[in-house]
């Protein structure tokens, strides 16, 4: 059974349960892409893994995405087998040298998945850009420019972890931020971060961008501080924080050891259905606030 056939399998079975519309359901033709960067100024999140592992679910269940990888660790391109020796131009081509998109995106592994990646220059990217014109649209410009977002369904954009110019280009091209928070007390600390990094950004440079939400992530049941971290921020956030949970497991640790997401690596994984199912809550709120003109 391929890796397509089982998602949606999987997808079908939890929208019976739940009485959500398949995950597959389709954008309108001529709607553009919908740009979701996924941010937090604090690391270790699971920020990457999240890119990584929705961008495949999402294609799994049909969608044409791209994963745009921003962090010039470039783990989320090393986490799609893309090794660092082998992706000729990319990110920092595209920002600082005047690349077009079209001519640096690549196809990865999944159906339907594409990946812009970090090359090796991008740690340099700040620097080059600091004296540059239109320093913070850069990214949106070469985006717009590119002609395709018309033909996908995401665009994931997968930021640093850190306040910079490369995460501002990523939410000044974006219209809604997705935040990874890991079930840990600190962590509180960096959604405050980042709400705050959102407003800012809305209020000065994108007034289309919002907090889409927040997936709560390596929740450990044995642990009681995630209950309690999950409660402080579902109480604080409301339906702002996803119903889905991505737990603590080894598989989703593995897997970029092996150049996978981790539905490729083992599909019956706890982390994959967290993941496949963390696809299919958010193409259903995405349609629900497709109603508000956003």
């Amino acid at each position: 059974m391929s890796l397509l056939t089982r998602a949606r399998a999987m997808i079908e079975a939890d929208r019976k349960l739940t009485g959500t519309e398949p995950v597959a359901a389709k954008k309108p033709p001529t709607a553009p892409a919908r740009v979701i960067a996924i941010a937090n100024q604090k690391g270790g999140v699971g920020k990457t893994t999240t890119a990584i592992n929705l961008s495949t679910a999402l294609a799994a269940a049909g969608h044409s995405v791209l994963l745009v990888d921003l962090d010039p660790q470039g783990n989320a391109s090393t986490g799609l087998g893309l090794a660092r020796n082998a992706r000729g131009h990319g990110m920092f081509a595209v920002l600082a040298e005047g690349y077009a998109i079209a001519d640096t995106v690549r196809e990865t592994m999944i159906p339907g998945l594409s990946i812009l990646p970090a090359d090796p220059d991008l740690a340099a990217a700040e620097l080059e850009l600091v004296s540059a014109s239109h320093r913070e649209t850069r990214l949106k410009a070469a985006l717009a420019a590119w002609g395709a977002l018309p033909h996908h369904d995401f665009v994931i954009i997968d930021c640093p972890p850190s306040l910079g110019l490369l995460t501002l280009n990523g939410l000044i091209a974006a219209q809604d931020v997705l935040v990874p928070l890991q079930c840990e007390f600190f962590a509180l600390e960096g959604i405050t971060q980042i709400t705050q990094t959102i407003e800012a950004v809305r209020k000065r440079l994108n007034p289309a961008l919002s907090l889409h939400g927040i997936v709560l992530t390596m929740y450990d049941r044995r642990n009681n501080l995630s209950d309690l971290v999950a409660e402080d921020v579902r109480g604080f956030f409301g339906n702002k924080v996803y119903d889905t949970v991505i737990p603590r497991n080894i598989r989703v640790s593995e897997a970029p050891s092996h150049g996978k997401p981790v539905l490729l690596y083992d599909w019956k994984s706890p982390g994959s259905q967290a993941y496949i199912r963390l696809a299919a809550e958010l193409v259903e709120r995405m349609g629900q606030a497709s109603g508000r003109g956003a």
